[in-house]
Formats: structure tokens, C-alpha cells, sequence
């Protein structure tokens, strides 16, 4: 397997600095090891369920607009597949390595199994910058991703989606190139794609709306009236700019919203509707360009650390960390990115008793749809966006009640309560297949 040296950068669109894979990774991997000890799993039941099935390190050659070939590092890592086909995201990001994809192929595992689909985990990363990229070369890197991987996935095998950087116009790309490889109509390749071709009405508007909800149920936990309460958001991407409208709507106080060119503040609630216009009609779509005097603009870090109920990180991974715990001053933490806690500073707010929603659970609405997407595509049906949202709203409510039972029934944290359930889950499939062979 090769390897590609990893960078710092800073993402625009959620404004955050990325870190090296191997975090996300090794902190999964603590999570897994915590609840297969509490669950007394054997070590060689625990190897099983610990490390990924299949890795896959591809190089796309591509031609770029100017004649050059150009060669891209690719990855797909499969982690688990003993509760069916894999599922996750591709990504295309300059930063992009093995650790962090095989970190977000695990989590994938850990977040099907808890919401109870008939998934395991796959992620997927293609190492490249869209922003410098044109239109053909995007969708030639696509299609010559789509042909490399075309052995190795399928509608039972392993069914990728959006993620970083990736959107349904891409997916569709993908899924052209896919049905043309194998000579057949297969719209449950992939999800995430166009409504003509097979989507699902919310698709887009579903991590943001799960963040919601699980922000809404949290608060209840707390015993915080929503009316009263404040929240705060980086990141203003998908799921950032969406958890804010819903929020909104449900009329919560969202008092600041950030992403890498600023924060917008205001201690009696911004216009969300008004910034999420703003952002949608000026070209660069950043924050700074918001010409409102109903805000305060503030340096983008400073967000973080803002007195809030609650802090909703919903760029990418490990933004909180040790050296920042200290100064969180929000009393609930909702992960709407993947690992944007680190477990270092975990345990220093564990210790504080600001309570986190866990990533494997706050941030799952996207997968849960898409299991919807994927069911459309096997069975011929189609649901109108009304359904969706209530079939939604359901699952995650249902999965976040078992959460809290376990929470209070051992006296520990969401997030090991989380993976207790899940663990427990993949470790009863694997110990099923494997009995008498």
C-alpha cells in the first residue's frame, strides 16, 4: 500500500484546519477497544471486528485540460461487511491519506450498526483539489475512479455516496461510468444522485436535519426550553448551513455561525435566512461577505470558545482537542462532523460535564436516507419528501432513546454507550458467521 505524505490546509467552505488521519484512526480504534472490554469480547473475536476487510490504493491517470497527464492517489477501504454491503462517502480533498479514510471507513462500521441498517462501513478518497480543477477534469478524476473501483463494489457489495467535496453531480458521473463498466442499469450503486436519477427527495438536507434533531433531543435531556437556548456552529458547508436553517425554523437561538473567512455573532440570534442568502448569491458563498449590520463579525476561531447551550462542530475532524477543552464553554456538544473531538479532550470534558452527542449518532441522517435511497433503487418504489423526513426523524429519535437507556442503565458516557451498542452488535454477527466453520 502506498502512502502519501499529509499536509495542513484550511477547508473554505467549513473553515478549519485538517489534521493527520492517523488521529481519527487511532481514536476510533480507543472507542472499539473501551466497549469490546466492558462487553468481555476475546481478543480473537476483537481482531475480527477491529480491522478492515479489504483496503484498495489505486492510481488514476488522468488528462488534464492542457495535455498533461496527471496521476491520482485513490483509496477505498471496506471495514466491515459481516451486517451487509459497505457504505460511505468518497471524498476528494489534497489532504486525503489512508489512515484517515481507513478512520472514517471504522466509523461508518460503528454508525450503521448502531442506527440498525443492514450495512457495514466503507469510505472512500480520492487525493486531489477541486477548487483548481475544471469541470472535465473533475469528471474524468470521477470516471477513472468509478473504473478502478467497478471490481470491488456493488449494490451488495459496497455502495459509495457524497462526502467532502463531493455532491449528486458527481455521484451521477459515477454512476454512469459504473452502469456503462458492467453493461447494466444499477441505480443502487450509489446514492446520493439526482432525483431524475434515482435520488431521494432530502437527501441533501439530511445530516443537517439529524443535527437538529439530535441537538432538539439533547436540549430535552438537559432540560433547556429550545426557545431559550443558544447554539453555535462551525462550519457552514451541508450540514452546517442546513442544521441552522432547521434550528431556526424550530426556533432556537442560533447565536453564531463560522467558516475559515469568519464568524457572524449575535447574542440575540442571527437572521439565518438572511445569511444563508447572502452566502447563496455572492461567488466566493463565504461568511465574510455577509453585508448585514444585525451581526458582529469575529475572527473564525474564535467560535469555538463562545458561551453557548450548545456547540455544534460540523466541519471535519479533530477540531476540539486538548489544548482547547478548556476553554469550550458550551454545555453540550453535538458532533455534526466525523471525529471533530478528539479523545484527549473528551476526557477533559467528561470531567467538566459538558456532555457530547456523538458523531456515530448526531451526524447519521445522512446514511440513514441513503439506506432509503438504496432500498428505492432495489424495489422500484418512491417516496415523497414528507415520508422521508418522518421515516427520519423516527430512526434517529429510536436510536438515540437506546443511546440514553444504556447511558443511564451502566452510568456512562453517550458516546461509550454508542459504541457499546454497536460493537455488540457487529461482535454478535461475526461470532454467528464464524461458529462451526
Amino acid at each position: 500500500m502506498s502512502t502519501i505524505a499529509r499536509t495542513t490546509s484550511t477547508d473554505e467552505r467549513t473553515g478549519v484546519v485538517e489534521r493527520h488521519g492517523s488521529v481519527l484512526l487511532h481514536d476510533s480504534q480507543r472507542y472499539v477497544r473501551e466497549a469490546a472490554a466492558m462487553l468481555e469480547i476475546d481478543s480473537s473475536l476483537f481482531n475480527l471486528i477491529d480491522q478492515p476487510e479489504r483496503e484498495v490504493t489505486v492510481t488514476l491517470p488522468v488528462e488534464l485540460d492542457d495535455g498533461r497527464v496527471e496521476a491520482f492517489t485513490a483509496y477505498r477501504v471496506q471495514h466491515s461487511r459481516v451486517l451487509g454491503p459497505g457504505k460511505g462517502g468518497m471524498r476528494f480533498h489534497p489532504d486525503s491519506d489512508l489512515d484517515e479514510v481507513r478512520g472514517l471507513a471504522a466509523l461508518m462500521t460503528w454508525k450503521c450498526a448502531l442506527l440498525g441498517l443492514p450495512y457495514g462501513g466503507a469510505k472512500g478518497g480520492v487525493v486531489c483539489d477541486p477548487s483548481v480543477l475544471s469541470t472535465g477534469e473533475l469528471a474524468r478524476i470521477t470516471r477513472a475512479y468509478a473504473n478502478a473501483l467497478a471490481p470491488f463494489i456493488g449494490a451488495h457489495v459496497d455502495v459509495p455516496a457524497p462526502d467532502v467535496n463531493t455532491d449528486e453531480r458527481i455521484m451521477a458521473w459515477f454512476l454512469d461510468e459504473y452502469e456503462r463498466r458492467v453493461g447494466r442499469h444499477e441505480p443502487s450503486v450509489v446514492t446520493g444522485k439526482p432525483l431524475t436519477l434515482g435520488g431521494i427527495p432530502g437527501r441533501g438536507e439530511s445530516t443537517g436535519r439529524g443535527v437538529a434533531q439530535i441537538t432538539m433531543a439533547m436540549l430535552e435531556k438537559q432540560y433547556i426550553a429550545h426557545k431559550s437556548a443558544t447554539v453555535v456552529i462551525q462550519g457552514f458547508g451541508k450540514v452546517g448551513s442546513e442544521a441552522a436553517r432547521r434550528l431556526h425554523e424550530l426556533g432556537v437561538k442560533v447565536v453564531a455561525v463560522a467558516d475559515v473567512s469568519a464568524a457572524l455573532y449575535n447574542e440575540n440570534g442571527l437572521d439565518i435566512p438572511r445569511i444563508l442568502q447572502s452566502v447563496q448569491c455572492q461567488p466566493p458563498r463565504l461568511l465574510r461577505e455577509y453585508g448585514g449590520e444585525d451581526a458582529q463579525m469575529l475572527p473564525p476561531e474564535a467560535v469555538l470558545t463562545l458561551d453557548c447551550d450548545v456547540l455544534i462542530p460540523a466541519a471535519l475532524e479533530g477540531q476540539i482537542t486538548a489544548s482547547n477543552a478548556d476553554d469550550i464553554r458550551a454545555r453540550i456538544i453535538v458532533e455534526g462532523a466525523n471525529g471533530p473531538t478528539t479523545a484527549d479532550a473528551e476526557e477533559i470534558l467528561n470531567r467538566r460535564g459538558v456532555e457530547i452527542a456523538p458523531d456515530i449518532l448526531a451526524n447519521a441522517g445522512g446514511v440513514v436516507v441513503s439506506y432509503f435511497e438504496w432500498l428505492q433503487g432495489l424495489q422500484g418504489n418512491r417516496w415523497d419528501l414528507a415520508t422521508v423526513r418522518k421515516m427520519l426523524d423516527q430512526e434517529l429519535r429510536n436510536a438515540f432513546d437506546a443511546v440514553l437507556r444504556e447511558t443511564e442503565r451502566r452510568k456512562i458516557s453517550m458516546r461509550q454507550a454508542a459504541y457499546l451498542i454497536a460493537v455488540e452488535r457487529v461482535a454478535g454477527a461475526v461470532s454467528l458467521r464464524w461458529s462451526q466453520r
